[in-house]
C-alpha cells in the first residue's frame, strides 16, 4: 500500500509540474491569444450565444449523454482495490454476516425459550 501511495504521489507531482509548465507558456503567448480571441468574439457572436442556449438547456438525449459523461468522468477518478485488498475485504464480509447470522439465531432462540417458559404454549 505505501508503494501505491508513493506512485499517486509522484504522479500528482509530474501533474502539477506539466501544469506549471502549460501556465508557463501560455502567460507568454497571452497577448497573441487575446488579439486572436477578439476576433474571434467578433465574428462568431450569434454562434457562441446558440450554443449557450443550447448548453444551457439541452434535450432529452442531450440530458443523457451528460449523465453518461459525468458517470464515465467518476469511474476515471475511482481508485479499485487490488485482487488481495479485494479478497480480504470480502472475506470479512463473509465473516460479518456469519457472525451476525449466528447471533440472531442465538437471541432469537433465547425468546422463543422464554416465551414458551413464560406462557407454557409450544409453538
Amino acid at each position: 500500500m505505501a508503494n501505491r501511495e508513493r506512485n499517486k504521489r509522484s504522479v500528482r507531482k509530474a501533474r502539477a509540474a506539466q501544469r506549471a509548465q502549460r501556465e508557463a507558456v501560455q502567460a507568454s503567448a497571452a497577448p497573441v491569444a487575446e488579439v486572436k480571441a477578439a476576433k474571434v468574439a467578433k465574428a462568431s457572436s450569434a454562434k457562441q450565444e446558440k450554443a449557450l442556449e443550447r448548453k444551457s438547456n439541452p434535450g432529452f438525449f442531450g440530458r443523457i449523454k451528460n449523465y453518461f459523461s459525468g458517470v464515465r468522468t467518476e469511474m476515471h477518478r475511482v481508485v479499485w482495490p487490488t485482487k488481495p485488498e479485494l479478497a480480504n475485504w470480502s472475506l470479512a464480509v463473509i465473516c460479518m454476516v456469519v457472525f451476525f447470522g449466528l447471533m440472531t439465531f442465538l437471541v432469537d432462540t433465547g425468546i422463543v425459550a422464554g416465551l414458551v417458559r413464560f406462557t407454557g404454549l409450544r409453538g
